[in-house]
């Protein structure tokens, strides 16, 4: 399978992007501290049935950094520019991870006829009020409050990139093994260059501005097919417990013995739920 590196010029920021396949049209959008070779066990897979675009969000992997604009509706903004513009697409299938999950949901809210089918994976939405766990359930992650804090966190992690998110493949994966050595190398690579670590964690510190956002959103629900899950040693069922306060169509659950990085940990289950969902339309 042939996986094309592209990079599209927009207005607001330089996007670099992976292609793959043909048919139908497929988003796939990373979480922090990745880039689009998050999916690189997938892709192959996907792209028998489907055109598959993967774009290095903005300020992360080989994209540009702008000074702002971490705000999700805004980076969803970027997304429809590429599909929409530079890519002629006009319907498509949008699966998020983590960040990249916000993102997926604000391109939804924000564009009802682009997406048609949407699959959140292991994010809560900032804003949304969960029953029992109210609308803040994710402040109780540590590093949520760290790197919203200005300037701090670059100062701390800088020339120390690749040990910082090394602790968060090992401690928030169910089997610390199931990101390579070479994975986390190249991970690393992209925090590393100039402007990456302020750029990843102002997609934190834009977080109240989600919540204000998400909430004005969640006031009309999303009517197209949702799919939400949860690894069994991370967000778990709270993940469809989520997307049930902003969509009328959910179902999902927890991906067992599997953590955050649910591309990475559990591929071959993740496919096939995706392929399940992606093919009842």
């Amino acid at each position: 399978m042939s996986i094309e590196h592209h990079t599209a010029e927009l207005p607001a920021v330089r996007l670099h992007y992976l292609l793959a396949g043909h048919g139908p049209a497929l988003l796939l959008l990373h979480g922090w501290p990745q880039s689009s070779h998050e999916w690189r066990l997938l892709i192959p897979e996907l792209a028998k049935r489907y055109r598959v675009i993967a774009p290095d969000l903005r300020g992360l992997g080989d994209s540009g950094r702008p000074v702002g604009g971490y705000d999700k509706m805004t980076i969803a903004g970027d997304l429809r520019v590429l599909l929409r513009e530079k890519l002629g697409i006009t319907q498509t299938a949008v699966v998020g991870h983590d960040w990249g999950g916000a993102v997926a949901y604000a391109l939804a809210a924000q564009d009802r006829a682009l997406v048609t089918r949407l699959a959140i994976l292991d994010m809560l939405l900032p804003g949304v009020e969960l029953p029992g766990l109210g609308p803040d359930a994710l402040s109780s992650y540590w590093h949520f409050g760290f790197h919203g804090v200005r300037d701090l966190p670059e100062m701390l992690v800088a020339g120390r990139e690749r040990a910082y998110i090394s602790w968060f493949f090992q401690n928030f994966a169910y089997n610390p093994r199931a990101i390579t050595e070479a994975d986390v190398d190249e991970y690393a690579r992209c925090l590393a260059q100039p402007g990456a670590l302020r750029a990843g964690f102002e997609y934190y510190r834009a977080a109240g501005q989600d919540a204000v956002d998400f909430a004005a959103a969640a006031r009309e629900r999303l009517a197209i097919p949702v799919l939400a899950l949860g690894g069994e040693r991370s967000i778990g069922a709270a993940v469809r417990l989520c997307m049930e306060q902003v969509a009328n169509d959910v179902r999902g659950g927890v991906i067992e013995r599997c953590g955050h990085w649910i591309a990475e940990e559990q591929p071959q289950a993740l496919r096939d739920a995706l392929l399940a969902f992606l093919g009842e339309a």
